[in-house]
């Protein structure tokens, strides 16, 4: 198993900064541990706490930019719903989020193909347009992020040495 490092005084700045800068550096300390990006290779060397913790900034960044059909185009969908990701968020406290991740498992099994196949960007641009039923997906998770959040970073604060070892 990797244990990805951080130093002390990076992990402390980036906590006094707010809570998405500290699962921000503990993310950023696991991508530089693996190389820069989850892979299939790579994925077994992490233990479950990092994966959902990696899965956690991918979702994040992915639907506070463009919402679930950016993050489902973007290949995340599969890591997202197909998982046991739901169940861990829930694990992790973070139940309003994993409720509503079960619910566009819905979504995201009826869908998914045309959303994630190659398009122009006016192609992409007009998915937004022929797959409504995600808006109030991204508007749940829009107006509960700080939530969801906070939640997400007292369980990686709580838990640490599960995510990486402080120098």
């Amino acid at each position: 198993m990797i244990l990805a490092t951080i130093s002390d005084e990076e992990l402390r700045k980036a906590a006094e900064e707010g809570t998405w800068n500290f699962i921000e550096a503990v993310n950023g300390a696991l991508l530089k541990a693996i190389g820069g990006e989850l892979t299939a290779e790579n994925i077994g060397e992490l233990n479950s706490d990092q994966i959902t913790l990696i899965g956690y900034a991918a979702l994040h960044e992915e639907v506070m930019d463009g919402g679930f059909v950016e993050l489902i185009h973007n290949g995340w969908g599969g890591f997202i719903f197909l998982n046991p990701f739901a169940k861990a968020m829930r694990l992790w406290g973070v139940d309003e989020l994993a409720t509503m991740l079960n619910k566009g498992h819905r979504l995201y099994c009826k869908y998914h193909s045309e959303i994630e196949r190659d398009c122009t960007d006016d192609e992409f641009m007009a998915l937004f347009e022929k797959y409504p039923e995600f808006d109030s997906l991204d508007d749940t998770f829009v107006e509960n992020e700080e939530s969801f959040t906070d939640t997400v970073a007292r369980y990686v604060d709580n838990h640490l040495s599960n995510f990486v070892n402080i120098v």
